[in-house]
C-alpha cells in the first residue's frame, strides 16, 4: 500500500476517528474544521470527545507528523488524493437529512481540487448524494464516492481497525478501487458497487439494527405480561445463527447519533419514490411507545403521580462508554419526568454539565438521596459495583427500576431494597425467595 494524502473534513466522532485510524495506517492525514477553538484542541493533542483509544491514536500521529488539524479546508485540498467529507447530516424538515453542511463544503473545495481527486462521503448521506456532489462540483475530473461508516461509539476505534466489511461504491470504478486499497493494510472484506447501492447499505443495516431493537422490546412487554423471562427468551433466540446474539438487550428505547435520524431519512426517502415502508414506521412508533412504558413504570413505583416525586437517575448518555447525548433515550425519559414536575437528580460518569429541569450530581449516592425511585437508564458497569446499603440508606423509597436490567437483583434485594427490570418478573420473585 502506497501512504495517500488525505484531507478529512469535520473532527467529530466519525472524522476524527477515521482521521486518526487512517493516519495510523501510514497515510499522511490532514483534519479540517470551522471551530478554530477545536483545532487548537486537537493539534496540541487535546481530544474531548470519550472514545477508548482515540486520544492515543491522535497524540502518536501528532507525534509521527502524519496528522495534522488546520481550520481552512479549501486550503488543504490542494494537493490531496482523497478527500472525505465527514461533516453532520442531522435530521432536517419533514424527517429529511439536511445535507446544507455537504454542499458548504463542495462549493468551498471544488475549485481547489486537483484533478483525479477522489471526493469520499463518510457522512451518512440519501441515495443519490453522490451524483448531487458529482453535479454540484462540477469537475469531471473528479470522482466522487460513497464510503460509509460503520462505527458504534464508545468502540469507534476497534470497529474502524478491526471492520466487518469495507463499502466503497462509485459511479467511476478505478475511482472505488483506489479507496479501497487505502484500507488495504486491514485485510477487511469489501464490498465494492455502485454509488447508490453503497449509500442505501448504510440506512439498511441501521434501520434492521433499529427494529431489531424495537422488536426486542416488544417482546419484553409481553414477558412482563406473561411472567416469562427476557434473558432466557434472548438467550434461546441467540444460539440461532440466523439471529444471533447482537442487539438483543431490552432498554429504555433506542437512540443516538445515528438511529433516530437514520430511521427517519430511510422513511422520507422511501415515500419520495412512493413506497410506504410500514415495517419501518412501525419500528419507530414502538420506540416511542417503549419511552412511555418506562414512563409509565416509574409513575406506578412512585404511587401513581410524578408530581412532586423524587426520581434519582443513573445515566443520562445514551449507550455507556460515550459522553454523547444525542437522541439519548435516558435524557428523553428525564425530560418527560421532569415536565411531568418530578424532582429528578442525576448521575452520569461522563456528564458534568447542567440539564434543563434537572440536577446533574457527581455521585450516584447523591443522585439516590431522598429519592423515591432510583432508575438505571443506562448500562454503566460501574452501577453494577455500588454498594447498595449505602443506596438503600439514601433513599427515602425502596425502589430500584432497572430498565437496562443491568444490576444483580440479589444484590439489590439483600440491601432491602425492591428491583424491577424490563421483561424479567421470575427473576424478581426468584431473588426474593432466595433472600427470604
Amino acid at each position: 500500500m502506497n501512504p495517500a494524502r488525505i484531507v478529512v473534513v469535520g473532527t467529530g466522532y466519525v472524522g476524527l476517528t477515521t482521521g486518526a485510524c487512517l493516519a495510523s495506517l501510514g497515510h499522511q492525514v490532514t483534519c479540517a474544521d470551522v471551530d478554530r477553538v477545536k483545532v487548537a484542541r486537537l493539534s496540541a493533542g487535546r481530544v474531548d470527545i470519550v472514545e477508548p483509544g482515540l486520544p492515543e491514536l491522535v497524540r502518536r500521529g501528532l507525534a509521527d507528523e502524519t496528522l495534522a488539524f488546520v481550520v481552512s479546508a479549501a486550503d488543504a485540498v490542494a494537493n490531496a488524493d482523497a478527500v472525505f467529507l465527514c461533516v453532520p447530516t442531522p435530521m432536517g424538515a419533514g424527517g429529511a437529512a439536511d445535507l446544507r453542511a455537504v454542499e458548504e463544503v463542495v462549493t468551498e473545495i471544488a475549485d481547489r481540487l486537483p484533478s483525479g481527486c477522489a471526493v469520499v462521503t463518510k457522512s451518512t448521506v440519501p441515495v443519490g448524494t453522490t451524483r448531487r456532489i458529482s453535479a454540484l462540483l462540477g469537475r469531471p475530473d473528479v470522482p466522487v464516492v460513497s464510503n460509509p461508516e460503520f462505527l458504534r461509539e464508545g468502540t469507534a476505534v476497534d470497529d474502524f481497525l478491526g471492520p466487518d466489511r469495507i463499502v466503497v461504491g462509485s459511479d467511476t470504478p478505478e475511482a472505488a478501487r483506489a479507496v479501497v486499497d487505502l484500507y488495504a493494510a486491514l485485510g477487511a472484506p469489501s464490498v465494492v458497487t455502485d454509488a447508490a447501492s453503497a449509500e442505501l447499505v448504510k440506512y439498511a443495516a441501521n434501520c434492521f439494527l433499529a427494529m431489531k431493537l424495537s422488536y426486542v422490546n416488544s417482546v419484553a412487554e409481553l414477558c412482563d405480561r406473561f411472567g416469562a423471562d427476557i434473558a432466557s427468551v434472548t438467550e434461546g433466540m441467540g444460539y440461532d445463527r440466523r439471529i444471533g446474539r447482537s442487539f438483543l438487550a431490552p432498554g429504555p428505547g433506542w437512540g443516538g447519533s445515528c438511529l433516530p435520524k437514520d430511521t427517519s431519512a430511510l422513511l422520507r426517502m422511501s415515500e419520495s419514490v412512493g413506497f410506504g415502508f410500514d415495517l419501518l414506521g412501525a419500528a419507530i412508533a414502538e420506540n416511542l411507545a417503549q419511552r412511555e412504558r418506562v414512563i409509565s413504570k416509574i409513575a406506578r413505583a412512585v404511587g401513581g403521580d410524578l408530581s412532586g416525586a423524587r426520581i434519582g437517575l443513573l445515566g443520562l448518555t445514551f449507550k455507556a462508554g460515550t459522553n454523547d447525548l444525542r437522541d439519548s433515550p435516558a435524557l428523553g425519559v428525564a425530560s418527560v419526568l421532569c415536565a411531568h414536575g418530578a424532582e429528578v437528580t442525576a448521575y452520569d460518569p461522563a456528564v458534568a454539565e447542567e440539564q434543563p429541569g434537572m440536577l446533574v450530581v457527581d455521585s450516584a449516592y447523591r443522585a439516590a438521596k431522598g429519592a423515591d425511585a432510583v432508575v438505571v437508564l443506562t448500562e454503566w458497569p460501574e452501577f453494577r459495583r455500588l454498594d447498595w446499603h449505602v443506596m438503600a440508606e439514601a433513599m427515602h423509597g425502596d425502589t430500584v427500576l432497572d430498565t437496562r436490567n443491568l444490576l444483580d437483583p440479589g444484590t439489590v434485594l439483600d440491601a432491602g431494597l425492591s428491583w424491577q427490570g424490563i421483561g424479567r418478573p421470575r427473576v424478581v420473585e426468584y431473588a426474593t425467595s432466595a433472600v427470604g
